[in-house]
């Protein structure tokens, strides 16, 4: 049965043969270069923090947005930009990144995009020369990031109006985090 028969048949029916085909989803995650490219990140950073969660009113764009100083990261499933997350370094620490707006589509959650996303990050960062990242992670997400090799730094803080946890990872070596960054693009390390 196609998404689309299933679609027909019923609703229930349709998500689940949805969230089956996008469990063998085809992944890429990439720096955004072209407009549509960072129209895309935005689009999914607007659904998800200021529609989905309501954590921003109006938008969650910013200075790191507008001023250049962030690296904007696509995360494709088949084809679709789906998720999306920043980097950025910070000022007052030399090698200090921060990654940040996590952010994967409702429908796409079931299509692995998550890890690789943060994977992507961090290889960008460690390409720049970074040394360490931190991130504040919602709660929700803090077994994730620790699966995913971070560490938990202090205790949970109000973050952007929430409750979130630092979390801290070591970087990548310029040269392997390049060669990180290639292949969750698709291109040959």
């Amino acid at each position: 049965m196609t998404a689309a028969e299933a679609s027909a048949a019923s609703p229930g029916q349709a998500d689940h043969a949805q969230a089956r085909s996008l469990g063998s989803a085809a992944i890429v995650c990439r720096e955004a270069h072209s407009r549509e490219e960072r129209a895309g990140h935005f689009r999914v950073r607007h659904e998800v923090f200021v529609l989905e969660q309501a954590v921003f009113v109006g938008s969650d764009r910013d200075g790191h947005d507008e001023d250049g100083s962030a690296i904007h990261l696509v995360g494709y499933c088949d084809g679709i930009v789906a998720g999306s997350v920043r980097v950025f370094e910070l000022d007052r620490t030399p090698g200090l990144w921060q990654g940040d707006r996590l952010a994967v589509l409702p429908r796409f959650r079931v299509c692995g995009l998550g890890a690789p996303l943060v994977h992507c990050a961090v290889a960008i960062a460690g390409a720049h020369g970074g040394r360490n990242m931190v991130a504040h992670v919602q709660l929700a997400n803090v077994t994730f990031f620790t699966r995913l090799g971070w560490s938990s730094v202090g205790e949970p803080e109000i973050y952007v109006g929430l409750p979130h946890q630092q979390m801290l990872i070591s970087l990548p070596a310029p040269q392997k985090g390049a060669s990180l960054a290639r292949a969750l693009a698709g291109r040959c390390a």
